[in-house]
């Protein structure tokens, strides 16, 4: 049986939290998910990051607290309107939980946060110890972070996830589709570095923060980042398909707007913490990854 017994789990419903908490069950942990209507029963606690509210009640006695919901970055055009929302449901929803940390006081607290933190890093390696990027994204993660902080006298991690791969959902799943029918190729200059991770590993990384004595903020990305051209032959080849049709930068700048930066920009990242930690990959290469991940 697990140490940790009870984990209650925000953002359940993504592609991360989804199988996280499949996983965590089917090792024997009881998972409570954190919804933001009345509970309909013990499986459910209710929270409204809104308002600033959770039912502490019902999160009494709780192990762990893994938080990851949060406005997805690729899901809209980046409007004004979206680029607050992005910041908001981050600010508010890691406000309330870690306020409600600090009254529950669980075992571990482990708060989302993204690579985003070093924006734009070229082709520069960095690690968890190398200050914030001054872009966006960049200020979303370290007013994120910042709230995660509020949390005292219990041990915390911040994930600062990295491209998740999974054809269900994500960057592969959107690209799949393309690629599938030959039309795939590198975006933009195809030299921008990606740090990647998949999601089979995603999960074993949180499962080993939740287990392990780790904390501050860890960088959950293979040891092994390549650049986008890497990455688009790797699919090819792994689907047996040629990758012929790049993508120019501004057809994605048309297309994504603000987001683009994300996917035309640069982010060599390590995961210095983990591999110190003793954390090892099942999926450290791109290779194998693409090619269990398409089969």
């Amino acid at each position: 049986m697990p140490t940790m017994q009870r984990v209650a789990i925000t953002g359940s419903t993504g592609l991360i939290g989804n199988a996280l908490v499949g996983y965590l069950k089917s090792e024997g942990y009881t998972v409570q998910r954190l919804v933001r209507r009345p509970s309909r029963s013990a499986e459910e606690i209710m929270w409204d990051p809104q308002a600033g509210t959770v039912d502490l009640e019902a999160l009494a006695g709780v192990d762990a607290i893994i938080h990851l919901a949060g406005a997805g970055v690729g899901d809209k055009r980046w409007t004004k309107k979206y680029k607050s929302e992005i910041l908001n449901s981050r600010l508010l929803g890691t406000t309330t939980i870690a306020n409600a940390v600090n009254t529950v006081k669980p075992s571990v607290f482990i708060s989302a946060s993204a690579i985003g933190w070093y924006g734009e890093t070229g082709n520069r390696a960095v690690i968890e110890s190398d200050r914030a990027g001054d872009d966006f994204l960049a200020a979303v993660c370290r007013e994120w972070e910042g709230a995660a902080d509020l949390v005292q006298d219990v041990r915390t991690v911040k994930l600062r996830t990295g491209l998740v791969l999974d054809p269900t959902g994500g960057a592969l799943g959107r690209m799949l589709p393309l690629f599938r029918f030959g039309l795939g190729g590198k975006l933009g200059s195809g030299k921008q570095w990606w740090s990647w991770i998949t999601l089979h590993d995603q999960i074993r990384a949180i499962v080993f923060a939740l287990e392990s004595k780790i904390e501050g903020p860890i960088n959950l990305t293979s040891p092994n980042p390549v650049t986008n051209q890497e990455f688009t032959a790797g699919l090819a080849r792994a689907l047996h398909r040629p990758a012929l049709f790049p993508a120019p930068a501004i057809a994605l700048k048309i297309a994504l707007g603000g987001f683009s930066s994300e996917i035309l920009g640069s982010k060599k990242v390590m995961p210095q913490a983990l591999l110190d930690a003793g954390f090892v990959f099942d999926y450290p290469h791109i290779a194998p990854a693409l090619a269990a991940l398409v089969d």
